[in-house]
């Protein structure tokens, strides 16, 4: 399975493209603006079709291109429920935004929760809720590849905003801890902003959430 990070959009949100050449297929994970012109090459390169997409969260910048990618390539489209609201009527955000966003909705064909495990590429990935930076966020972890996908909930030396409608430290805290720092430490984490770390680098040393609280 090849990882291609892709940010993207005008606050270089990260897509992430998964390609596996054994099943001809990939899965990208976010939908900032302008991933469909970086996938499509990508896509042809690896010989492989496009056939889900997952949304870690339903704020604007990880799902500004989603229907754009629904329609050119027929990915099914999969999200946490709690985020409905956000993914299926965007202008919901302009009212905290204060800006014209532009944005169209997102038809999701399937609803993820927590402790699913999705079988794509060859391999399976767990859903781990991971609520706080907004009510929806998610994370996909595939054991096998030693990898997480957990959208604004944790940066490198960071977390996500906690400030918006919907976010609350003490919720993300508990996340934290509870759905990231159990899993091995050794565990590459792959957010939706800035450079890659690892559950044991954050444990050891996140200045927002310890790894106790």
């Amino acid at each position: 399975m090849k990882i291609h990070v892709l940010p993207s959009g005008p606050i270089q949100t990260i897509g992430y493209l998964l390609t596996e050449s054994k099943t001809g297929t990939a899965i990208l994970i976010d939908a900032p603006g302008g991933i469909l012109d970086k996938i499509r090459p990508l896509l042809e390169q690896e010989v492989c079709r496009l056939a889900e997409l997952w949304l870690t969260h339903g704020h604007w910048d990880h799902m500004q291109e989603g229907d754009a990618v629904k329609r050119a390539t027929g990915a099914l489209v999969r999200a946490h429920e709690a985020d409905r609201a956000l993914i299926e009527t965007p202008e919901i955000m302009e009212k905290f935004m204060g800006a014209k966003l532009g944005l169209q909705g997102v038809p999701v064909d399937a609803w993820v929760g927590q402790g699913d495990r999705l079988e794509a590429l060859g391999r399976v990935f767990e859903v781990r809720h991971v609520p706080g930076h907004c009510a929806g966020n998610v994370l996909f972890y595939c054991a096998e590849a030693g990898a997480a996908f957990v959208g604004d909930a944790l940066f490198h030396r960071g977390v996500g905003r906690w400030d918006l409608p919907g976010g609350s430290l003490a919720q993300l805290s508990h996340s934290i801890r509870s759905q990231i720092y159990t899993l091995p430490p050794a565990t590459i984490v792959f957010p939706g902003h800035g450079s890659r770390t690892t559950v044991g680098e954050e444990m050891a040393g996140n200045p927002y959430v310890a790894a106790t609280a």
